[in-house]
């Protein structure tokens, strides 16, 4: 798991704006600290210096992850993705 970043507000829509430390890619898995999943990574916006992150929770109770940690799950490597590095 890596740390993506504080949770500092949540839009009208039930996203979750989150004020990134690392620079996760368009649909990780994000979960909370007790690796419950909390949604997808939907959007990254704002300066490539201080970047948000816009996670869409498909409208789990995002109000509870205010001003909480959230983190980004490695990617799963696909037999495919395998197979094409020769493995």
């Amino acid at each position: 798991m890596l740390r993506l970043g504080r949770v500092i507000r949540v839009a009208p829509d039930r996203n979750a704006v989150v004020k990134a430390e690392t620079l996760p890619r368009i649909g990780d898995v994000v979960v909370d600290e007790g690796s419950n999943p909390v949604g997808r990574v939907f959007d990254i916006v704002g300066p490539t210096i201080s970047p948000y992150v816009v996670v869409q929770t498909g409208g789990k109770d995002p109000d509870r992850l205010l001003d909480s940690l959230v983190y980004v799950l490695p990617p799963v490597e696909t037999r495919r993705a395998r197979e094409r590095k020769g493995r």
